[in-house]
């Protein structure tokens, strides 16, 4: 699938059926909540994402209650209610949500994608949470740093009410720096250092110490001759 938003989508389809299967109904209700904190969420783009899904073999769908579990020669019950469609990862929906998941190149720092990709952070590895975490901190204090130079250039020229706007902007940028560099911080503290990982065996991890008094060749030391 295409990335941009139809990529963003289909993380978020996923990641959402990875959680467990859910019915269009649910799923839609479970997008709303993820996608809407971050932008608008359109219902028309969701079911053209589906039918790619499942023509891709991300997905499968079930059919829900009695319909799903009669066998196949059973008599049609009328029952006037409709078979819900349930959806399902299939293995290879799961590879492919774990390819989406070890992406922390620019994509995965942008407004369209980074919150979508922070809500699956439990199910990503610890070194690419920290790579998109620091990324998307760096794309955020560029853009302080052009809204403060647009700001101090035009500050004259702009009313009251304007000012206040980029103001309020310019300080929910500056709370979401300060939030990622708690969180960057407390990243950091959960990994061992690059050091500790990579680190040599202590001596005596690889060979016995010499007793006290001796040299590196076990022999005792004679104190020299004045």
């Amino acid at each position: 699938m295409a990335g941009g938003r139809g990529g963003v989508l289909e993380l978020a389809v996923l990641g959402s059926l990875h959680e467990t299967p859910l019915h269009g109904y649910e799923l839609r209700k479970r997008l709303n909540a993820l996608l809407g904190m971050f932008r608008a969420f359109s219902y028309g783009s969701l079911y053209p994402c589906l039918r790619q899904l499942l023509t891709d073999g991300l997905i499968i769908e079930d059919g829900d209650g009695a319909a799903a579990t009669a066998p196949a020669d059973a008599p049609t019950v009328l029952s006037g209610r409709r078979s819900k469609i349930v959806y399902r990862l299939t293995a290879e929906g799961k590879e492919r949500l774990q390819e989406l998941l070890t992406q922390a190149g620019p994509s995965a720092w942008e407004d369209e994608s980074f919150g979508v990709h922070f809500a699956f952070f439990r199910h990503t590895e610890a070194e690419v949470r920290l790579r998109i975490l620091e990324g998307r901190r760096s794309r955020l204090e560029e853009r302080l740093d052009g809204v403060r130079t647009a700001l101090a250039r035009t500050r004259e020229r702009l009313d009251s009410y304007t000012l206040e706007l980029q103001r309020h902007g310019l300080e929910s940028v500056e709370r979401e720096v300060r939030w990622l560099n708690e969180l960057i911080a407390t990243e950091r503290r959960a990994s061992p250092p690059e050091a500790e990982r990579l680190r040599l065996p202590a001596p005596e991890e690889s060979f016995r110490a010499p007793a006290p008094g001796t040299g590196t060749t076990g022999r005792r030391a004679v104190p020299e001759e004045n």
